[in-house]
């Protein structure tokens, strides 16, 4: 019989809302809520399939799995923390779930251009050290129309074609950058290089994968090819932007203000300046964590394993 382990089950179910029986209806199901380097030998002992979310699994440590173990399932969209080559190597197929957060993560980047446009963060924090400005006075931050302004993404996988939708509906022009352009999909829209993109747009959202070519696509040299008045927003991966040179460029007034989600290091170290920034959206990683959608992941986890089980694997990425 097959047998199914969750090594670090805590990382989606923190507050314990989730229902697990989509995955222990499957197969002999046996979950931890985390589990170290040292503890992860033992524990894929004698399994069929480990689920792991976002936890590093390294050549050495997937070279110790037993030859039992036949695949790897990330929950997630991102698999960069699992060694992909150790596992072919290994015989082990690795599979991810693509388009769990779609919706979500797309709410949330539409959510910090509502923000952004509005100063509500600003203005919040003006209120908490007193400061009446706003009401007593004219406004004194700014506070502006989306409907008009042009939105620069870049990715045009599912979750950037989604803030695409959201954000026509809001009269926002579009552009894209993308390394697959594929204007048959939105004959309507156009593909632009990236200097063009930086150039022009008021808000730039990034949406591409995390790899060797977009790790800090944004750096310091890009983000001078900003607008002082535009926001860069990044729900996708953190090291997609080179941190020290946005901080950098935020306090400068190089750009206007960033809506960041994801950071290079989560949680950024207690020092980090992006924390103290009042130009800057900084929340934990949220764009998966809402109750829907980590149900959802379970659902969809199952999937992957059914359709292991039966000889038709899906999601394969290895």
């Amino acid at each position: 019989m097959n047998s199914t382990v969750f090594l670090n089950a805590a990382r989606l179910d923190f507050d314990g809302k989730l229902d697990f029986s989509p995955l222990s209806d499957l197969t002999a199901f046996t979950r931890y809520d985390n589990s170290s380097d040292e503890e992860i030998p033992s524990r894929v002992e004698g399994q069929t399939i480990v689920i792991t979310k976002e936890l590093p699994l390294g050549r050495e440590l997937i070279h110790c799995f037993p030859a039992s173990v036949k695949l790897i399932c990330e929950a997630g969209t991102g698999y960069n923390n699992i060694d992909i080559a150790a596992a072919r190597s290994r015989g082990i197929g690795v599979c991810n779930v693509p388009s769990y957060s779609t919706d979500a993560v797309a709410q949330l980047a539409i959510t910090f251009m509502l923000n952004l446009s509005a100063s509500l963060v600003q203005q919040q924090t003006m209120l908490r050290r007193g400061n009446l400005d706003n009401f007593q006075k004219s406004l004194q931050l700014p506070h502006f129309e989306l409907n008009g302004k042009t939105l620069g993404v870049i990715g045009f996988g599912e979750i950037g074609r989604r803030v695409i939708a959201i954000a026509r509906t809001l009269g926002m022009k579009i552009i894209v950058h993308s390394r697959t352009p594929r204007p048959e999909l939105d004959p309507d829209l156009r593909f632009v290089s990236l200097e063009e993109l930086l150039a022009t747009s008021d808000f730039v959202s990034l949406h591409c994968p995390l790899n060797d070519a977009t790790r800090h696509v944004i750096n310091a040299e890009r983000l001078e090819m900003m607008k002082p008045t535009a926001f860069i927003i990044n729900t996708s991966r953190g090291p997609l932007i080179h941190e020290p040179a946005l901080s950098q460029a935020l306090t400068r007034g190089t750009i206007a203000g960033a809506g960041l989600d994801v950071q290079e290091q989560e949680p950024p170290e207690p020092g980090d300046p992006l924390y103290s920034l009042e130009n800057v959206i900084l929340t934990p990683h949220i764009g998966w964590k809402r109750l829907e959608t980590r149900q959802r992941l379970i659902g969809l986890t199952a999937a992957n394993i059914d359709a292991f089980i039966k000889d038709a694997a899906i999601n394969i990425v290895n």
